[in-house]
């Protein structure tokens, strides 16, 4: 059997072993596949492995965070995407929340970028522990109700190497917050769709570079707005869909007024509708 059909045999199986739970099994495959894989694959096979997910179950922190730091150096698109969300929980148990919310963030940031919605979830459910640790309950139950949803509509699990405390953490924010307020914080996080979930995690996250005029100057939570304007919703369904004050959507629309260089929200769908 060539190196081709050996590594990604090997790497299935330790994607695998890693969703049943047994990292010791997924980590002898991650191994096997890194010595069979023939020099033009080992980028590949490399950045592709759950490697990462093996050690932090074995309880092999650091050395799951070395082989994601050094995957990060050279990896593009989805499986950079990935790596941030994997070493967003490996920085989570190491005890470094700031980096841990800033991989979650570039994560959400790339997944709507290049439409990588099957990272989502964890990226939500990493930042809503974060958010939790932080005393901000409600946005936790939002972003922990977001997370299910969207990992219900993609149907995919949770990866149990990097959710020890996820439960801990939902039961600390229902605790909280008390079983009315949770589950009404955790429904208006599910009523969001996936796009919506990303722009509202990402609300209020620092400017990143980027124009200062036309379509790709605006922020997340500005084309949010956007795509709900286009929808026909008025200032009010959109606040309440936001959980935001209508006076605030205003300003977000005055702000794409100018940076779109428009008079008007009829000009503002036009211009949505070309941008679709």
């Amino acid at each position: 059997m060539g190196g081709f059909h050996e590594d990604a045999i090997f790497g299935t199986s330790a994607l695998a072993a890693v969703f049943a739970d047994d990292s010791t099994a997924a980590k002898e495959a991650a191994e096997a596949a890194m010595r069979c894989t023939v020099p033009l694959r080992v980028v590949y096979v490399r950045s592709s492995l759950a490697m990462p997910e093996a050690l932090m179950g074995t309880g092999d922190v650091i050395g799951a965070r070395r082989w994601v730091d050094e995957n990060l150096t050279f990896v593009p698109g989805w499986f950079r995407c990935h790596a941030l969300m994997t070493r967003a929980y490996i920085a989570i148990a190491q005890g470094e929340p700031e980096q841990a919310g800033d991989d979650a963030h570039e994560s959400l940031a790339i997944a709507h970028e290049i439409h990588a919605y099957l990272q989502v979830p964890d990226a939500l459910d990493c930042l809503a522990r974060l958010t939790a640790d932080a005393g901000n309950h409600l946005l936790a139950a939002r972003l922990f109700g977001a997370a299910a949803a969207a990992r219900e509509r993609i149907g995919i699990i949770r990866i149990p190497a990097l959710s020890r405390g996820h439960d801990e953490a939902v039961a600390a924010t229902l605790e909280a917050l008390g079983q009315k307020e949770f589950d009404a914080g955790w429904a208006e996080g599910a009523a969001l769709s996936t796009e919506e979930a990303v722009a509202y995690a990402q609300r209020g996250r620092g400017e990143r570079k980027r124009p200062t005029s036309g379509w790709g100057s605006m922020t997340p939570t500005e084309c949010h707005v956007v795509r709900l304007v286009a929808e026909g919703l008025g200032n009010k369904d959109i606040a309440d869909r936001l959980f935001i004050s209508p006076r605030t959507v205003q300003t977000h629309l005055t702000h794409v007024y100018a940076k779109l260089n428009l008079s008007s929200r009829i000009q503002l769908v036009q211009e949505a509708a070309r941008h679709a």
